[in-house]
């Protein structure tokens, strides 16, 4: 997963970035609610970990906006404050959980667990006539279902759930990969040309689009 940590204490920060990448996770820290509405705008994460006393303002408010603008992406407040009730403002504020420091990092790496498990990507994504099977892994275009592998199944994952935008090449390779391969690689173009091959073979409408110079799109409309 791709995490955003929002703490401005470099200790905490330090040891969350440490913890998380060790087990696997790409992390992205910012210290501040300005930074993170940057860092929001040119990335897609699959989880925000966000301190509540921050030197700009409340992570809870930035919770908040970002409910407003429909951003669904699973959010933990990290924080001092241990009353009941802010506790309650924190889930009622749009947060997934709320996780009182100090905190045992097994605990947390547990709710990071469970609250990705309900996150935002549905257990069945359609895009036309395509239909994936998030849970068992399968893929069905009208009545055939497709053959794929994990990296293809990956791929096409990641543009169904994004169907009818357009997804650049380096997006492909930091969530589909990871930041070890060689920006130069065609392994991108490569995956693509295979799941054409097997998603739209046979098909007089193809769903998987290159848009030139800019990048690819999932889409079932003509284009």
């Amino acid at each position: 997963m791709r995490i955003l940590v929002i703490e401005d204490e470099p200790k905490i920060a330090g040891f969350l970035q440490r913890g998380l990448s060790d087990e696997g996770h790409r992390v992205d820290v910012v210290g501040d609610l300005a930074q993170a509405r940057v860092a929001v705008g040119v990335a897609d994460h699959d989880l925000i970990l966000v301190d509540r006393m921050l030197p700009d303002g409340d992570g809870l408010a930035l919770v908040r906006e970002l409910r407003r603008q429909g951003l669904t992406t699973p959010a933990i407040c990290l924080t001092a404050r241990d009353r009941v009730e802010e506790r309650v403002e924190g889930l009622y504020g749009g947060a997934d959980d709320y996780v009182v420091k100090p905190f045992a990092f097994d605990e947390l790496l547990a709710r990071i667990a469970a609250v990705t498990r309900r996150g935002p990507s549905a257990d069945r994504v359609q895009v036309g006539d395509l239909v994936i099977d998030v849970p068992a892994h399968r893929v069905f275009r009208g009545d055939e279902e497709l053959r794929l592998t994990v990296r293809e199944f990956d791929l096409l994952r990641y543009l169904a759930e994004r169907a009818g935008q357009v997804v650049s090449r380096t997006r492909l390779l930091e969530a589909v990969w990871d930041t070890t391969h060689d920006p130069q690689t065609n392994v991108v173009e490569v995956y693509v040309s295979y799941l054409r091959a097997k998603l739209d073979k046979g098909h007089d409408r193809p769903l998987l689009h290159t848009v030139r110079g800019v990048g690819y799109v999932l889409d079932d409309r003509p284009r």
